[in-house]
């Protein structure tokens, strides 16, 4: 045994010096250490997509979203409260509930305010993935979301509140399909391809997918660039309204988070949606083109605070609802979402790997985790959909669990009563073109220590002690 453990070290310590000594030795131009600056100079995702576009040809399909932290949500807290308002006393209950589209005839009313975004069968997911997400969002009182798809009969079933999307593939345009829905929520992009069309190959189409989306053999599947038959302002708005006369259910409006946000939500308040639903540039999806998701967009914090903000100088808060999507996969980033004033919010990507669970063990270490659940994975038949089912309801009520608890230490006895009010923030930039209260400096001196502040300035502590030196200096003056 100690003659095997000696040839053994030998043969390690003679390629590790040979390893080395060619490390040292090389001209960067043929030393496999060129690799390390060439990574930290493109990054190693965009060094793999390099690779992988030449030898491909063509866009790359990037799972689940871009890798790019868009929105500063690390930078913005909550203000627990202790004397000048009491926290809440664990006896009282904090109430989670929300309703969505409060005007509409038949509002949707959810036991708690986080919902499963829109992910299609066939398009993205298997029929177990989504009759796992229709059964987990059952059980916690929640709605699950179509996606760009047909309506599965099973899915419906299993799904007590069903979010049904109007889609540019026209799979859920008819009266037969959309007025099975409990809420209608027209897509006209979403955060991870803005507004670009889409097409599924014949090759990845099976029986099933034809069935639900109502495909001839040898059809492909294609999601337009446009909704068909909106053409003009004018056809959006008339779909809306009949849409709500047909049906009585919400209806609402789908997009991507835009810089030119205002303009789209003035035409979706004249059309008279009861919600909107907007998709930060973090959003997911099943496979994107890299630079649909990486440059495109808005990103979700800001997208959502200039919403709000538009709502209520239209005196629409309160009666338009407004749900926050794309990136947010921590209790606290959905939460700070609904502080800055959505009524709700959509988890994709945290609800699969929730709804995945322990099961990874089946596709580790060989597969990737995703070929459970992707509608093209190799091991959908594997997937449980009773234990991922529970997997996504014990994760949902985690989630609500830790919400109650800030709210808790707010002093707050409602999820929905959390506010800007309740943030700070500790990037000047946020505080800025947020409103968020910037946690550097007290509450009576944010005006000007946010005037002393140059934009990009990373820790302005140095701030404070101006303004402390402005006010002493102030103060020693004598009346006027």
């Amino acid at each position: 045994m100690k003659f095997i453990e000696n040839i053994v070290r030998s043969v390690v310590n003679e390629v590790v010096d040979h390893t080395l000594s060619r490390l040292i030795k090389d001209q960067y131009t043929e030393n496999m250490a060129a690799m390390i600056p060439v990574g930290r100079k493109v990054g190693f995702p965009n060094f793999m997509e390099i690779l992988m576009r030449s030898s491909q040809g063509t866009p790359v399909p990037r799972p689940l979203g871009s890798h790019i932290h868009f929105s500063p949500w690390e930078s913005v807290l909550f203000s627990p409260v202790h004397l000048f308002r009491m926290p809440t006393p664990e006896r009282i209950g904090i109430q989670t509930s929300v309703t969505i589209g409060p005007l509409a005839r038949k509002p949707l009313t959810l036991s708690i305010p986080i919902m499963i975004a829109a992910m299609s069968f066939g398009g993205a997911l298997s029929k177990n993935a989504k009759l796992a997400l229709a059964k987990a969002a059952t059980s916690v009182g929640t709605a699950t979301n179509s996606g760009e798809a047909g309506l599965m009969k099973e899915e419906r079933e299993a799904a007590h509140l069903f979010i049904g999307q109007y889609n540019r593939g026209g799979w859920m345009n008819t009266p037969d399909k959309y007025k099975q829905l409990d809420a209608i929520e027209i897509q006209l992009g979403q955060g991870a391809q803005g507004s670009a069309s889409q097409r599924t190959t014949v090759k990845n189409i099976g029986a099933d997918y034809r069935e639900v989306f109502g495909l001839k053999e040898g059809e492909p599947a294609v999601i337009h660039s446009r909704l068909p038959g909106v053409n003009t302002e004018d056809d959006f708005i008339q779909l809306v309204k009949r849409l709500r006369d047909e049906t009585g259910v919400p209806v609402g409006l789908k997009i991507a988070a835009t810089h030119h946000l205002e303009k789209e939500l003035q035409i979706a308040l004249e059309a008279g949606v009861d919600f909107i639903t907007l998709d930060g540039a973090e959003g997911g999806t099943h496979g994107g083109a890299p630079t649909l998701q990486d440059d495109v967009g808005l990103p979700t914090l800001f997208a959502i605070t200039r919403a709000a903000h538009f709502l209520a100088r239209k005196g629409a808060t309160g009666k338009v609802s407004l749900i926050a999507t794309g990136g947010l996969v921590t209790p606290g980033s959905m939460l700070k979402a609904m502080a800055l004033g959505a009524d709700a919010v959509y988890i994709g990507t945290a609800a699969m790997l929730a709804l995945i669970g322990e099961q990874l063990v089946k596709s580790a270490p060989f597969e990737a985790a995703t070929s459970l659940v992707v509608y093209t994975g190799k091991m959908t038949s594997e997937l449980d959909v009773d234990v991922s089912a529970r997997n996504l309801a014990r994760y949902l009520t985690s989630t609500v669990t830790e919400m109650e608890m800030v709210a808790q230490s707010l002093g707050r006895t409602s999820l929905s009563d959390i506010s800007k009010s309740d943030l700070c923030t500790m990037d000047a930039d946020v505080a800025r073109t947020t409103g968020i209260q910037w946690g550097w400096v007290a509450p009576g001196m944010q005006h000007e220590a946010l005037a002393e502040v140059p934009f990009h300035t990373p820790h302005p502590s140095q701030i404070g002690d101006k303004l402390f030196a402005k006010r002493e200096e102030s103060d020693a003056l004598p009346p006027s």
